[in-house]
């Protein structure tokens, strides 16, 4: 079973930028696409962004398309998110899993995630 270790987040003013690592360890993670999800306080999980395994199609929801870059480096088994342009709305932990579908995104399990608030 493929497990992830998010890091990266932080305090960042609006319009900054942070970016955010997730190392996954485990057999089979190469083959498999990656996404990025957020939670809100309050709110559902949204996926904000898929990773095919070889890293050549990348998805994006409409919410951070053009501010938000994913990628991967399969020889260290870590994907990526460079965020942009942070907004105040965006504070949400952050967190990565398995899976190629945008429209799902599961709540995280306790204790994953990397914290990112957007605050002046």
């Amino acid at each position: 079973q493929v497990q992830f270790a998010e890091s990266g987040g932080g305090v960042v003013q609006p319009g900054g930028s942070l970016r955010l690592s997730c190392v996954a360890s485990g057999f089979g993670f190469s083959e498999f696409s990656a996404k990025w999800v957020r939670q809100a306080p309050g709110k559902e999980p949204e996926c904000i962004s898929v990773v095919h395994p070889r890293g050549d199609i990348i998805k994006y929801a409409d919410s951070v398309k053009g501010r938000f870059t994913a990628s991967r480096d399969k020889a260290n088994s870590t994907v990526f998110l460079q965020m942009d342009t942070l907004r105040p709305e965006e504070t949400a932990l952050y967190y990565c899993t398995q899976g190629r579908n945008l429209r799902i995104a599961l709540p995280p399990e306790p204790g994953r995630g990397t914290q990112v608030t957007v605050s002046s």
